[in-house]
């Protein structure tokens, strides 16, 4: 391993400590979790789907909307059991450290869903805008979803370069012909 990748890893938090990743290894939140977000993120490209289709040749209008509520639900679903299983990872349903600015922007993101499903119930936008309002909910769940995968990644990528710095550690380590 180079230097410069193990002088960039030393000085960073573990996004988990290693009870954390006890608790969030235990929890049965975390495999709900795992569901959830492929099934929310499949839900949103075919809601996507449907509202560029009504924007560009006015078809559709009831699947574009329905598409926008089910995703909606499946958002408020993920938001809750995400935050039990941050009060089971971390100790706290909200804003832990690690996941900080990730809860931050899920805020904005349950916001513009959830002015989205106001302004269809109280009438308060023409259709057009209510799609329009709708793809900005979905550009700011895009943005928040990158946030996770990339905060996931690099715990990954964390937690793989502290097991070789263990192994290194011993003798015969693996990365011992690396240098």
């Amino acid at each position: 391993m180079s230097q410069r990748s193990s002088a960039g890893n030393e000085g960073r938090t573990p996004l988990y400590s290693p009870e954390e990743r006890r608790r969030r290894d235990a929890s049965p939140w975390t495999m709900v979790q795992g569901i959830l977000a492929p099934v929310q993120f499949a839900i949103f490209l075919v809601s996507l789907g449907l509202v560029l289709r009504y924007l560009a040749t006015g078809a559709g209008l009831s699947l574009a909307i329905a598409s926008i509520v089910v995703k909606t639900l499946a958002l408020y679903a993920i938001m809750v059991t995400g935050s039990i299983w941050e009060k089971a990872v971390f100790g706290r349903y909200l804003f832990a450290r690690a996941f900080f600015w990730e809860d931050v922007f899920s805020m904005l993101v349950l916001a513009l869903h959830t002015l989205y499903l106001f302004a269809l119930i109280f009438g308060w936008m023409s259709d057009r805008e209510l799609m329009f309002l709708a793809l900005a909910a979905y550009a700011s769940y895009a943005v928040n979803a990158i946030q996770f995968l990339l905060k996931l990644r690099a715990a990954r990528l964390q937690q793989a370069w502290r097991s070789g710095q263990e192994v290194e550690a011993g003798e015969g380590g693996a990365f011992e012909g690396a240098r």
